[in-house]
């Protein structure tokens, strides 16, 4: 694998493709140009990837609460594009292995998790945090994030209830981003029964399928 970075574009120029680990506990931030491939893999059962997006643009980020609206679902499925706070759409879903993820639950904090049992673990906020300042991001706000390998039950009645984990390693999505991209991925503990047991996390960036 081969991998440059132009100072001016900011892109990452890769032959084959590019490889990050995201330890149980701990985020990482990936830039990823428009066009490339991003490829988020559980590399363990049960893992979560609680995923952020920031645009070049420090007041425009990947929104959950707009990509409902726009695909007028709070279910990600194949095909559907991922739209920022300003409508625009950053990235579309290509691949996916698990069929189960989560545009509902906000993410955990540190005093949450203290406060329900989860002593001396990172919340899944102080760790974007943190991740964003070594990469000197300035967002115009701390967003909600997409909980990849998550799985939640809406009912009629409206009640969301936590389902058991379906995750396996191995299992993977696939996106196409649409906007040059810093995507911070967050492998913390959710604070969410079945979904509670922080797993390491993958991160793939590729220009093309064969590259997998």
């Amino acid at each position: 694998m081969l991998l440059m970075k132009d100072a001016e574009s900011q892109r990452y120029a890769i032959e084959g493709r590019a490889d990050f680990i995201v330890k149980a506990g701990e985020a990482k931030g990936v830039f990823i140009a428009q066009g490339q491939l991003l490829r988020i893999t559980a590399r363990e059962d049960g893992a979560v990837a609680s995923m952020f997006g920031f645009t070049r643009d420090p007041g425009e980020h990947l929104s959950v609460h707009h990509t409902r609206v726009f695909s007028n679902s709070y279910l990600l499925s194949l095909g559907m594009r991922l739209v920022t706070n300003l409508r625009r759409p950053i990235m579309v879903l290509g691949q996916d292995t698990v069929g189960h993820h989560d545009l509902l639950m906000p993410a955990s904090t540190t005093d949450y998790l203290t406060q329900n049992g989860y002593a001396d673990q990172q919340g899944v906020v102080e760790s974007l945090q943190a991740c964003v300042a070594e990469l000197d991001l300035s967002p115009g706000k701390w967003p909600d994030p997409i909980n990849l390998f998550m799985h939640m039950n809406l009912d009629r009645s409206g009640r969301l209830t936590p389902q058991p984990s379906q995750t396996r390693t191995g299992d993977f999505v696939t996106f196409r981003v649409l906007i040059d991209t810093t995507f911070v991925v967050s492998a913390n503990n959710t604070g969410i029964v079945h979904h509670d047991m922080p797993g390491e996390i993958g991160i793939s960036v590729a220009e093309d399928l064969a590259d997998f």
